[in-house]
């Protein structure tokens, strides 16, 4: 996937992992869980392709924490946390070396 298309999906992933930490309907949380799982899963496809094993894992442990299937309940405190790593994680990525 080229990079030009990967950086804007990951603002928007971002944003809505920021949105997470203001009180939202339960409907929006679900929504982040299946978008997030989804990127987080292509993202951890990409970063297999260019034999970036780190990224992978993270991207990969990453979709299965936040699956909508098989929940984990962390708590609203530890949510917000994650949510702000994964937003820091991917701003992280954008520096990355491919």
């Amino acid at each position: 996937m080229d990079k030009k298309i990967v950086i804007p999906i990951k603002i928007v992933l971002s944003i809505l992992f920021i949105g997470c930490l203001f009180d939202m309907p339960y409907v929006y949380f679900q929504f982040v869980r299946a978008f997030g799982m989804t990127l987080f899963a292509i993202f951890a496809y990409i970063e297999y392709k260019h034999e970036n094993k780190i990224w992978m894992i993270i991207w990969t442990c990453s979709a299965v924490i936040i699956n909508p299937i098989i929940k984990i309940p962390l708590g609203r405190t530890i949510w917000n946390i994650v949510d702000i790593i994964w937003t820091i994680m991917i701003f992280i990525s954008f520096f990355k070396k491919c």
